[in-house]
């Protein structure tokens, strides 16, 4: 029976930018994004778009949040990012409008194939469509699709797609019921 060989791990097809870039945007990121100080998120948003990042208008971004690569964000109008968000975009992240992503929620991109002996990474992109709410810790696994208004209650973990409209919770998320709003 075969085992993991770490030795044989090789991501050299991975190009996320260049060193001098990546390396300026964690050192904004840790001054002005993974800080506790409440920087005005105007000022947050100039600097994404100063890095590549697509976003529109009316952003709230609140402190200690992690953007992986900005040049691999775009982001809608009137979406809120709360305290402790982890995006973690090795690829493309697109958030819709009003959308809500909860304190401590996190968005994963990336992942290993663990059926492969190098232990190769896989990168898959995320959508979130418009008026999607994710609660506070859920996560978001590599290539989910969270469909117009669905919510991910607190603490969910969604793998697969969600449908419009619906509400879930739990690990793996599940349907609770249909969201109605008035």
């Amino acid at each position: 029976m075969k085992s993991v060989d770490l030795s044989r791990f090789n991501n050299r097809w991975y190009k996320p930018g260049n060193i001098f870039k990546r390396s300026s945007w964690y050192l904004i990121s840790i001054l002005f994004f993974r800080s506790a100080l409440p920087y005005p998120s105007k000022f947050k948003v100039s600097l994404l778009k100063l890095f590549g990042a697509r976003v529109n208008k009316e952003i709230v971004i609140k402190p200690c949040a992690v953007i992986k690569y900005p040049w691999f964000l775009e982001v809608g109008h009137n979406v809120w990012i709360g305290e402790g968000v982890w995006i973690d975009n090795l690829t493309f992240v697109r958030i819709g409008n009003n959308v809500c992503i909860s304190q401590g929620a996190y968005l994963l991109t990336g992942n290993h194939d663990y059926k492969k002996e190098s232990f190769d990474l896989r990168a898959d992109p995320i959508v979130i469509e418009n008026g999607v709410w994710v609660g506070a810790k859920a996560i978001v696994c590599p290539g989910v699709t969270l469909r117009n208004h669905s919510v991910l209650s607190a603490g969910t973990v969604a793998s697969e797609d969600t449908e419009p409209y619906t509400i879930y919770r739990g690990n793996p998320a599940q349907v609770v019921r249909q969201r109605t709003i008035e």
